[in-house]
């Protein structure tokens, strides 16, 4: 997991692991250790929504006080003047692991060869290739790079985008740069 969304103190919070935070002021010591509630963890694929058994751990650094802000109130041709301040009671506390394990041990996964990712080659469906790298390309760098594909690298395109990724932005953009090359 590489982010969490939490809840202290009736706010919510998006934290990673190893990062420092203001919160309003908890009754906890220095030092303690804290486990606040979870309400979403993502970052591996999509976000889980119902994240049980993923602890997040947070230790209390320090009790801080807030910027000073001031108040000012004033009514003209009355005399009326009030001024007032206020500073917020904040605790400042530092992520130390998402998902139970520490952020100075956990390690990237490794991932076997023959589970990787491989590009797609060719589509089923004709005998034009798809152009190199377009399984792992975004719909911005598909529309920017569509100007320099010909008719069969974009009909491949769009042949894999309507039987594997089904991305409606992408489509768009390989149907639009279609019908401009059937124009010229």
């Amino acid at each position: 997991m590489t982010y969490a969304i939490i809840k202290v103190a009736g706010k919510q919070y998006r934290v990673r692991e190893g990062e420092r935070l203001l919160v309003d002021r908890l009754a906890q010591d220095d030092g303690a250790t804290i486990t606040p509630t979870v309400l979403l963890v993502g970052g591996d694929g999509a976000p889980v929504l119902e994240p049980d058994g993923v602890k997040v751990t947070a230790t209390v650094l320090e009790a801080v006080k807030g910027p000073k802000i001031r108040i000012g109130k004033y009514k003209k041709r009355t005399g009326y003047r009030k001024h007032t301040g206020f500073r917020a009671s904040l605790t400042r506390i530092q992520i130390e692991s998402i998902g139970g394990k520490p952020a100075r041990a956990s390690a990237k996964p490794k991932v076997e060869p023959e589970k990787a990712a491989k590009p797609v080659a060719a589509v089923t469906e004709g005998t034009s290739e798809l152009p190199v790298g377009y399984a792992d390309m975004t719909i911005a760098e598909i529309k920017a790079a569509t100007a320099g594909w010909d008719a069969g690298a974009l009909e491949a395109a769009l042949a894999f985008e309507h039987e594997h990724a089904k991305r409606k932005g992408a489509i768009a953009a390989l149907e639009s740069a279609l019908t401009h090359q059937e124009d010229e």
